[in-house]
């Protein structure tokens, strides 16, 4: 054998080589980005966030978010948190509301957040927090996540919420 053949058998075997280690990069990250998602504990402390993953229902913030889009939550400081932001906040029913801050408020160094639908006509009054009987705002406490935006656009899966949203319709049916 020549030896411009043998060099180009020995290139050509370390480039499939490299290919084939790449492929198995990519298969590991895969799996690993799977495992992550897949399991909120994980998730949650890597975010520092309750719900490191949110399914918008409704359509009080359309036209940004939609309906069976999955959002991704991460907790910042109470700081952190302006106006603008889209952020994840605890009602007091427990259930999860998705909106936008539209104003922040300082009272005795607690955060209060004013939140809204997009889509909507006015603030979150309902859900206020009242500090001597004034309407304040979210607290701070009971905000779970802001969303994960990048040059303030949301960061989103659509429509694969809409598996969540099922389950959830099936399981309330059946109780």
């Amino acid at each position: 054998m020549s030896s411009t053949y043998q060099t180009f058998l020995t290139k050509r075997i370390d480039k499939s080589r490299i290919k084939h280690y790449a492929w198995m990069i990519e298969v590991a990250f895969s799996i690993l980005l799977i495992i992550v998602i897949l399991n909120p504990a994980i998730l949650s402390s890597l975010t520092g966030s309750q719900a490191p993953m949110a399914v918008v229902k409704g359509e009080s913030m359309l036209p940004v978010l939609r309906e069976g889009d999955i959002v991704f939550t991460y907790k910042p400081s109470p700081s952190e948190i302006r106006v603008g932001d889209v952020i994840v906040y605890k009602a007091y029913s427990n259930k999860l509301i998705i909106h936008r801050v539209v104003d922040v408020k300082i009272v005795n160094n607690n955060y209060y957040y004013v939140t809204k639908g997009d889509n909507n006509s006015g603030p979150d009054v309902i859900y206020f927090d009242v500090v001597n009987n004034r309407p304040l705002g979210i607290s701070y406490e009971r905000v779970v996540g802001k969303v994960l935006s990048i040059n303030d656009i949301v960061v989103k899966i659509p429509y694969l919420g809409y598996v969540s949203l099922w389950f959830q319709e099936i399981r309330s049916s059946l109780t």
